[in-house]
């Protein structure tokens, strides 16, 4: 009997532990895809990303590219989301709270193949 209680905990751990398809899209208010950066999914323990492409779409990795998450709620954070502006200087396209899990507001909880789109801010613009 101890020996079945351990094979059923060893099968659920492993069972548990399989990593699930996340991708989404991020896009502006007014539906334009962003199209560059990277798109982080993490916890304390782990952390998990993807590039955005062209269109705006993004499809999630742990150890390689495109291999998912662990099911479990994410903070989400973007970054890279930059264009150039100059000689060796670059200018966000998206509100600099995006770039931080904690200060984001986004999250997401993965139970199984999960779509999660983004709607992100553009900066806001400093008066002078």
């Amino acid at each position: 009997m101890k020996y079945l209680i351990i094979a059923v905990a060893l099968l659920c751990t492993a069972g548990c532990s399989r990593n699930v398809a996340l991708s989404g899209r991020v896009t502006f208010p007014d539906g334009s895809p962003l199209t560059v950066g990277e798109v982080y999914f993490e916890t304390d323990t782990f952390l998990s990303h993807g590039s955005i492409g062209k269109d705006g779409r993004y499809v999630l990795g742990s150890l390689s590219e495109k291999d998912g998450l662990p099911p479990g709620t994410y903070r989400v954070s973007i970054v890279d989301a930059e264009e150039p502006a100059g000689a060796m200087t670059y200018k966000s396209l998206i509100d600099e709270k995006y770039k931080d899990g904690k200060t984001s507001g986004l999250t997401c909880t993965v139970k199984g193949s999960t779509t999660f789109d983004i709607t992100v801010t553009k900066p806001e613009v400093k008066k002078k």
